[in-house]
């Protein structure tokens, strides 16, 4: 073999290696799916050649949902190393891992204390001594009102996109039975509340965790609304506040 044939193999092998970086970082970054016609405009390759690194790159450990003409989802990626953070990045880590401990449910704050811990103990010595002592921090003295229920298995049945059923209190103390297709736990300052989609109602509706009792998870199932029910529920939830702003300030 010639100089210059192994040559052009190094030079090949490298800018391969080069675009499978490329293609990485360019599944990492933005919305996704993204389609093999704008992952080859991107990298100004053929969807043909995206498609073949992208089960290379499958082969190496990543894990990447999707197929040509749906789009592709970076899910997971075993290769490449931990990323490191700067230091502001650090502090903001700190912060809201914090403010978990603060104002989430004991499943979530706990996962914040471990999630803390594994980190002060994978950072390098200088960023784990600034995690000890991190200028930044989050304190509540009246923390939202404890629910009643088991969060983690409310979270999981939205993750699942699994519809639950519950006995509900409601702010003038009556009592009703609930069906609904749960969408979203946002953690406020006085209450955890559940986005949802209503049976009984047939609209958006917004629960206290705290009034949540007796909650069952069914065998059916809303998939794949999630999301874009969620996206019109909140959509609603903020016409409404705009309309309340108009009123007050007519």
């Amino acid at each position: 073999m010639t100089v210059s044939v192994i040559r052009f193999r190094l030079i090949c092998t490298m800018s391969r290696t080069a675009r499978l970086f490329q293609l990485m970082q360019a599944l990492r970054s933005g919305p996704s799916p993204k389609t093999s016609q704008h992952l080859a405009q991107d990298l100004g390759v053929s969807p043909r050649t995206v498609h073949r690194d992208i089960e290379s790159l499958r082969g190496l450990g990543a894990v990447i949902d999707g197929e040509a003409g749906f789009g592709f989802t970076l899910i997971e990626d075993a290769t490449l190393p931990p990323l490191g953070f700067t230091d502001d990045e650090l502090e903001a880590l700190v912060l809201g891992l914090r403010e978990v401990q603060a104002i989430g449910d004991p499943g979530l704050a706990d996962a914040a204390s471990n999630t803390l811990r594994k980190l002060q103990g994978r950072l390098p010595q200088r960023q784990s001594h600034r995690l000890s002592h991190a200028v930044l921090t989050a304190t509540r003295f009246d923390r939202p009102a404890k629910p009643t229920i088991a969060v983690a298995d409310l979270r999981q049945a939205t993750w699942d996109e699994r519809t639950i059923e519950f006995a509900y209190t409601d702010a003038k103390g009556d009592d009703t039975r609930r069906k609904v297709n749960p969408l979203s736990i946002v953690y406020m300052d006085r209450a955890s509340v559940l986005i949802s989609w209503c049976l009984l109602r047939q609209d958006f509706r917004v629960f206290r965790l705290d009034r949540i009792r007796e909650m069952s998870v069914t065998g059916e199932s809303f998939r794949p609304n999630r999301i874009p029910l969620l996206r019109d529920a909140l959509a609603q939830i903020r016409a409404k506040h705009k309309a309340k702003d108009r009123e007050g300030s007519s």
